[in-house]
């Protein structure tokens, strides 16, 4: 892995990194990429692809209505609200 890539994902993830946690990082990702290159090595021919962790099959509840907040207590701890509505600042021109 190249300090390029690893800029290039410091970039992606929002990430202001030194020179040294920036070759931290470069070397901690090349140790994991060489770690997950040796599964290549393993022969899995035989082996059945895992579909599901679990024998059993997620349960299911049944949708029904359930009690909600009433408007006053939902609004109560917003920061801003009209009485009916939440406020929030326009996002949007």
């Amino acid at each position: 892995m190249s300090i390029n890539e690893v800029q290039h994902l410091e970039k992606l993830a929002r990430l202001s990194l030194s020179a040294a946690e920036r070759e931290t990082m470069r070397t901690d990702l090349q140790n994991i990429l060489e770690m997950v290159k040796k599964l290549d090595e393993l022969d899995t021919a035989d082996t059945e692809p895992l579909v599901y962790l679990s024998e059993n099959p997620n349960p299911m509840r049944m949708d029904e209505p359930k009690p909600h907040l009433d408007r006053k207590t939902a609004l109560q701890n917003a920061p801003l609200t009209d009485g009916v509505y939440f406020k929030v600042p326009k996002v949007i021109g």
